[in-house]
């Protein structure tokens, strides 16, 4: 009973909208649905180190310094700057649409994009570390449990963004308009930026 009650707490958190969510639509748009999937195995990598770390303590360490913490907010928050930086200066420069049938090169670059912003990401720790432990039952072996639930949630996360990038490569003919991508890139600039510049002047 714990496990659905922790699955659907897991659909819940996963819709909504965050900086994963900010980073894997803006690489579906840019490069298509690998890159969008790439992106996503990296959020989901960094998810389950953070799982992990909460499964065994590690996360405690972060959340008990200070400096450790500041540290990290600040990372995150430049490399979403960066990002919204880069994609207000596409939208732009407006880079012409990639020929009809071709591949775009390289999965390595959404996949960092997406386990960078999620490890510099230090309320993702903070968040492992006091929503997994709700559901586990007593009496159980509690770091087996927590591990097993940070794979579970990494699973959810992976149907819920599949279907999400799903959507998006549907959508491609009108969302691939040049005029329509420029404001997309647009859009996700100014949300990175947001997203960047909040993780900077918010506190614990």
């Amino acid at each position: 009973m714990y496990l659905l009650a922790f699955i659907g707490a897991c659909v819940l958190v996963a819709m909504v909208p965050g900086v994963s969510t900010a980073i894997i639509l803006r690489q579906t748009l840019r490069a298509g649905r690998g890159s969008g999937l790439a992106a996503t195995l990296g959020n989901e990598t960094g998810i389950l180190l953070w799982g992990l770390a909460a499964a065994f303590g590690l996360s405690a360490l972060l959340v008990a310094s200070q400096v450790a913490y500041d540290v990290m907010r600040v990372t995150g928050a430049v490399l979403l700057i960066v990002m919204g930086a880069q994609a207000l200066w596409q939208a732009r420069k407006g880079a012409p649409p990639a020929p009809d049938g071709q591949v775009m090169p390289g999965r390595r670059a959404p996949y960092l994009a997406g386990v960078g912003t999620c490890l510099a990401n230090p309320k993702a720790a903070v968040f492992a570390m006091s929503f997994l432990p709700q559901f586990v039952p007593a009496g159980q072996n509690v770091p087996l449990t927590l591990v097993t639930l940070a794979v579970v949630w990494v699973l959810v996360d992976l149907l819920w963004y599949g279907l999400l990038i799903w959507a998006v490569d549907r959508a491609k003919a009108w969302l691939g308009r040049p005029a329509v991508k420029r404001r997309l890139e647009q859009i996700s600039g100014v949300v990175l930026v947001g997203l960047g510049v909040r993780m900077v002047v918010e506190s614990r």
